[in-house]
């Protein structure tokens, strides 16, 4: 049987040493980590983790919400999202994950990203939903 992504960089080990590098570092970013006030950063490791290998290959279940639905709410722009991924990059990078598989899961991950883009403040400023509240956090 071929191998996956998710056994190439070590299963689920590999993934929680990379989203713990990671939301450590998401956490303590000045813009990033207003976004994940309030919100248990092990939680949030959980899921990427069972997402991310789901993904992957893996036989994690991923039971979290829908991506568009969990940052509905949140102003993501391509610069947020540029930040975004040169930490996960630099996590991948420092968990010792080689440059081929580090390549692989970069595409996976920015494969999703670009869903949750919004156009333009205009526009998600213009969107409501009952019980909810926009959230833009401007650059520091």
């Amino acid at each position: 049987m071929k191998e996956n992504l998710y056994e190439k960089v070590g299963g689920k080990p590999m993934l929680d040493k990379v989203h713990r590098i990671f939301y450590d570092k998401v956490y303590a970013h000045p813009w990033l980590g207003k976004f994940f006030e309030g919100h248990n950063q092990a939680s949030i490791e959980h899921r990427q983790t069972a997402f991310m290998a789901q993904k992957m290959g893996g036989d994690l279940d991923y039971l979290g919400k829908d991506l568009k639905f969990a940052h509905e709410t949140m102003y993501i722009t391509p610069e947020l999202l540029d930040l975004r991924s040169t930490l996960l990059d630099e996590s991948i990078r420092e968990a010792g994950v080689p440059d081929e598989l580090r390549e692989r899961w970069m595409r996976i991950d920015n494969a999703f990203g670009k869903s949750l883009l919004k156009p333009s403040l205009e526009s998600f400023l213009s969107q409501s939903w009952p019980y909810k509240k926009h959230i833009v956090i401007r650059e520091p």
